[in-house]
């Protein structure tokens, strides 16, 4: 596959927007943390993201009813680009005693960056034909992937060379030349449908997952895999290394690069062999969440840590091998019109349930066990691979023009 020049200008943006994100992101938990010593003041970071990006989902729709895609796009970005300069003049007159507004602007930050990831995977298809579709998902997820495999621990070896502020101002940077990227883009033609009003607009992603029956599927999907997903948060498997694995810290990394690898692995995979892929879909996506589900369980249960590295690898891949051309087919199953309100819906329940739901599983890792919980998140991969193997006939790419 040729990448052609808006999908490269898309990828490239967003790359650089995401890398960012990371940098400024430690940025500012670290200044936070060297203000306030309070390491739950510094994890209300995370909160305070995941809340703004819920409501940035829900609201999305309205702005894709008024205004192009592409421009929603690149103005969200020049927006976060203000913010982030905004920001880095605050942190010159930040006390412990008025450190509590940068939460504002890091939820505005993230209510404008709540609508690039639906946006982008929207426009995709319209950059993309539709034989390449899951070539280009396959690399754009490989190219997430390595930078939040990699983007934690730059920005941690950056703050030793410079100071929050810097590499706040390096962000800004990084932002600027995303900005410039995403405008150099082509407009597409996103036909939007008769004027309605603003609670049925934003109703409408929700009724187009309940009306289409492959996407009621892969909402439960999503709902599910989520929850499971939660107990791979950075809280809950230091528990695991220490209390499951008797092992020191450095193996939390270990474990957490060996999941990021699978994902790597995963994506590579999909791009090498995306012919055959698209010939089995359902397939991909049944063998992707079963095989999830048995490594996860199998990974509850063992005591050695390097087979704990080979499994959390292996949870990595398949998932990835599942998800990506799952992505094709969310991308080909409605009109490339519907297309953004339907990930918009997606997304409000992915950070939802995601804050929700590590929540929940803290609870019941302290009330339960470590071990418990990832059975816990096995079985509900059980459940979405029963689903998957019950509907693979759903699961195809739709190859008609949208």
């Amino acid at each position: 596959m040729k990448l052609n020049k808006n999908f490269s200008l898309l990828l490239l943006g967003q790359s650089l927007a995401n890398i960012g994100d990371v940098l400024y992101i430690v940025g500012v938990i670290s200044t936070i943390f060297v203000l306030t010593g309070s390491a739950i003041a510094a994890s209300f970071v995370p909160f305070t993201i995941a809340s703004s990006m819920f409501i940035s989902s829900l609201l999305t729709p309205l702005l894709v009813e008024k205004l192009n895609l592409k421009w929603l796009l690149a103005g969200s970005q020049i927006v976060k680009t203000i913010l982030l300069f905004i920001l880095g003049f605050m942190l010159i007159g930040l006390t412990a005693a008025n450190y509590y507004f940068i939460f504002l602007i890091i939820g505005l930050i993230a209510f404008f960056d709540g609508c690039a990831n639906p946006i982008r995977q929207t426009l995709t298809p319209h950059y993309v034909k539709p034989e390449h579709l899951i070539q280009a998902n396959g690399i754009a997820e490989t190219i997430t992937q390595t930078i939040q495999a990699g983007m934690w621990f730059v920005g941690s070896s950056l703050l030793i060379i410079m100071s929050s502020q810097q590499l706040i101002w390096l962000v800004g940077c990084l932002f600027v030349i995303a900005s410039i990227l995403l405008c150099l883009l082509e407009s597409v033609n996103h036909e939007t449908t008769e004027q309605k009003g603003k609670l049925e607009k934003i109703k409408e992603g929700w009724k187009t997952l309940s009306n289409t029956p492959v996407l009621r599927r892969i909402a439960w999907i999503e709902f599910l895999e989520t929850i499971a997903a939660t107990v791979w948060i950075a809280a809950i498997l230091y528990v695991f290394v220490n209390e499951a694995l008797n092992v020191d810290e450095k193996w939390w990394g270990f474990i957490n690069g060996a999941n990021f690898l699978g994902l790597i692995l995963g994506s590579a995979y999909c791009i090498k062999f995306s012919s055959f892929v698209e010939k089995k879909i359902g397939t991909f996506i049944f063998v992707g969440s079963f095989a999830s589900f048995l490594f996860t369980i199998l990974f509850s249960i063992n005591s050695i840590p390097m087979i704990s590295l080979l499994l959390s690898l292996c949870v990595g891949l398949f998932g990835q091998i599942k998800k990506i051309p799952q992505q094709t087919v969310i991308q080909t199953s409605v009109s490339k019109e519907q297309l953004s309100t339907v990930y918009t819906s997606l997304g409000a329940i992915g950070t939802g349930i995601f804050g929700v739901g590590s929540l929940v599983m803290g609870v019941l890792a302290d009330l339960l066990g470590i071990r418990i919980v990832f059975v816990i998140s096995g079985l509900l991969l059980a459940i979405v691979s029963t689903i998957a193997h019950k509907n693979k006939q759903l699961f195809v790419r739709n190859v008609m023009e949208q």
